[in-house]
């Protein structure tokens, strides 16, 4: 033996103080995620789900009825939007509006402004790295809404 040193014991305070840090680090963590968790919520989709559920068919309906396709990609700092309709042609719209943001967060939501050139939707944007979903609302000719959430993935 190296010394006569008493061997320390194990004592009912020291199992108590042991379990206390520990519940204090799991509650501490819990409340830190859920005030982060609050805190970035984007927000809600509808107002009232019962309301927008009453005519989600008719719109779903209408809306395939297009045959649209979307197709969303990044070039530095520009995004295309194109939209196809069944036949593979582009699309021009009456009217377009978009968001572009993350999905967990609304401090980086940019609303681009998009021209139509011939092919396709372009506009400028400042783009990081990772994944964003656009959000568009676009009006067909006939007046029927084509909405979507378009997901880009931007690598740089």
């Amino acid at each position: 033996m190296m010394g006569d040193e008493p061997i320390r014991q194990l004592t009912g305070w020291h199992v108590l103080l042991v379990f206390g840090g520990a519940f204090t680090v799991i509650i501490g963590v819990n409340i830190a995620l859920a005030f982060n968790a609050v805190q970035t919520f984007p927000g809600l989709e509808v107002k009232n789900s019962y309301v927008a559920s009453q005519s989600f068919d008719a719109r779903r309906d209408a809306q395939q009825a297009l045959g649209w396709s979307v197709y969303a990609s990044a070039v530095e700092d520009q995004i295309k939007l194109e939209i196809t309709d069944a036949d593979g042609s582009p699309v021009e719209v009456a009217q377009l509006s978009a968001t572009l943001g993350r999905a967990t967060h609304v401090k980086d939501d940019q609303a681009p402004e998009f021209r139509f050139d011939g092919e396709a939707y372009i506009a400028a944007a400042e783009l990081s790295a990772g994944n964003w979903n656009i959000r568009m609302i676009a009006e067909a000719n006939d007046g029927t809404e084509f909405t979507q959430r378009v997901i880009l993935h931007v690598a740089r």
